[in-house]
């Protein structure tokens, strides 16, 4: 018996750090129980620089990340998600498109880290704690014990995981 992968998209507006940092975390962190994607509502077009030098500074592999636009998973062709997260609250309020399949849906909610103003430290210190937030959901997530779980005791976990913070 094999144990199914199941898909999770992260969404985010710019699709430029926190679902970005979250698609990363998750592929690289979850031993294949999962895989990501992440997607905007409106995405920038290009990654946070930020965003992709504390990745790879964390030995996180950034080649294939790209900011791209979250109607690339509503169409028939795109894969069957199961998890659908929001990890900023502009776009946990907007409308979203219907995502195949009927995936579980929560808000995430982390701080925007693009829109921290100060010096460079202050600014590193501000993705620094979206990174560690990030990791610590996926963490309690990844170790649920999915196959044992209901679909709202499901839904239930993750937006309890939702209010963790690192």
């Amino acid at each position: 018996m094999t144990t199914p992968i199941f898909n999770v998209l992260f969404i985010c507006t710019a699709n430029s750090a926190r679902s970005i940092m979250a698609e990363a975390i998750m592929n690289q962190q979850s031993d294949g129980l999962f895989r990501a994607f992440s997607a905007g509502s409106h995405p920038a077009g290009q990654l946070s620089q930020e965003a992709v030098d504390l990745l790879q500074r964390h030995q996180f592999d950034t080649a294939t990340l790209h900011s791209k636009n979250w109607r690339e998973f509503a169409g028939a062709d795109a894969p069957k998600m199961d998890f659908v997260l929001t990890v900023c609250d502009k776009a946990a309020g907007e409308v979203c498109p219907v995502w195949p399949g009927q995936p579980i849906s929560a808000h995430w909610g982390v701080e925007d880290p693009v829109a921290v103003q100060g010096d460079e430290a202050h600014k590193r210190k501000a993705f620094s704690d979206a990174f560690l937030t990030l990791q610590r959901r996926i963490a309690l997530l990844v170790n649920l014990p999915i196959e044992k779980l209901d679909k709202l005791s499901l839904q239930n976990e993750l937006n309890r995981i939702g209010t963790e913070h690192s």
